[in-house]
């Protein structure tokens, strides 16, 4: 007799503990609040914590948070840590540091180049 209960067993979510990058910020004005904005929005739509800090410091930011990342003062030159913690970890540390790379994709949005 069956209990209705599925024996296919679910294929669990990738989980990726203290996954940690470095880039350089590169575009013209640093971190103003449309590159913010973008970068917290991406980092929102990921399940883990995600953390940065600037230049080296030992002070981690919540980097789902615009007021944080904006009060950081992230300017042009600058070298951001991002790390994170839980599932998805290492795709959302992929996908924001891609997204540094690409200047937040200001040049798409905007026709700017930075």
């Amino acid at each position: 007799m069956t209990s209705g209960l599925r024996s296919e067993k679910q294929e669990p979510e990738p989980l990726h503990l203290n996954c940690q990058t470095e880039v350089e910020v590169k575009h013209g004005v640093g971190l103003h609040a449309r590159p913010s904005v973008t970068f917290t929005r991406l980092a929102k739509s990921f399940p883990c914590s995600i953390e940065v800090a600037v230049n080296g410091s030992d002070v981690w930011l919540n980097g789902k948070s615009i007021i944080k990342i904006m009060g950081a003062r992230i300017r042009k030159g600058s070298i951001l840590r991002i790390r994170a913690d839980g599932i998805l970890a290492e795709e959302a540390i992929r996908a924001l540091k891609e997204l540094i790379e690409r200047n937040f994709d200001e040049e798409k949005k905007h026709g700017r180049t930075a």
